[in-house]
């Protein structure tokens, strides 16, 4: 990566490994510079150097736990006069299991990374965004967010979030110059399942997979392209389309159904 003055900067959060990784990989192979936001320093300075091995550029880190409100407030305060070019919300986890079962700690800290960090970022970069006329941001929602989700409820809820709160976002700008594309990609093989907890199952044993690399790659060129919303597979294509026709209580007991098979 050899960038120049009129380099991007592109914020990616959850930018350590995964889809968030893939994504940087994406964004620095076009010559941009790169934030990468994690919680975990090690795993983030391990990510830079292989961005910098693989574009030859450097990228820059910020150690940050999105669960925690001061902690964002923080990191808001300065992409707000970092003033970036793309935001990347990418940064999520799930837990799974009946929600009355769960800690209520663990809804918490859904809800605190997957909705209110996202929201807090995204309002954090929007002025400087709007006031140069252009800015692109990136959400990462995911298939959950098209049904119901038994067994995982406040995860496909912040999911829903992250996709009705992007595609209204997308309209409100749409005049801007600013762009907001969600990602919806399904069962991709990261670290995800494990740091739920499930390390002994497979979560989607039987469902069709996407490597991190293909959604990242189907994410930017959607960004890049200025789309709304991005879905990835032909099979994911079609089980969303599919989802706006059958009964919501349908959806939850076909769901229910499917989690409690890939939970055994």
């Amino acid at each position: 990566m050899n960038p120049s003055p009129a380099s991007k900067l592109a914020v990616v959060t959850g930018g350590n490994a995964g889809i968030g990784l893939a994504v940087a990989h994406e964004i620095a192979a076009r010559g941009h510079r790169l934030l990468l936001v994690a919680r975990d320093a090690a795993r983030l300075e391990a990510a830079a150097r292989e961005i910098a091995g693989g574009h030859g550029g450097a990228a820059e880190i910020r150690v940050c736990d999105l669960s925690d409100a001061a902690a964002t407030e923080a990191l808001a305060a300065d992409l707000a006069a970092l003033g970036p070019d793309i935001l990347v919300n990418n940064a999520g986890f799930g837990d799974y299991g009946p929600f009355a079962d769960l800690p209520a700690q663990s809804a918490a800290g859904m809800i605190a990374t997957n909705i209110a960090a996202l929201t807090r970022l995204t309002s954090a970069v929007l002025p400087a965004m709007r006031a140069r006329g252009a800015g692109q941001i990136l959400n990462v929602a995911s298939t959950a967010a098209f049904a119901p989700l038994p067994l995982a409820a406040v995860y496909g809820a912040s999911k829903a979030y992250v996709l009705s709160f992007s595609l209204a976002l997308a309209e409100e700008l749409a005049e801007s110059g600013v762009t907001v594309t969600a990602l919806c990609p399904g069962p991709t093989p990261t670290g995800f399942a494990a740091r739920a907890g499930m390390t002994r199952t497979e979560l989607f044993r039987g469902a069709p997979s996407t490597s991190a690399e293909e959604v990242a790659a189907r994410g930017v060129e959607a960004m890049m392209a200025g789309r709304a919303m991005e879905v990835v597979g032909g099979t994911n294509r079609l089980l969303a389309f599919a989802t706006r026709f059958a009964p919501r209580g349908l959806l939850a007991r076909v769901t229910h159904r499917a989690m409690r098979e890939r939970l055994r």
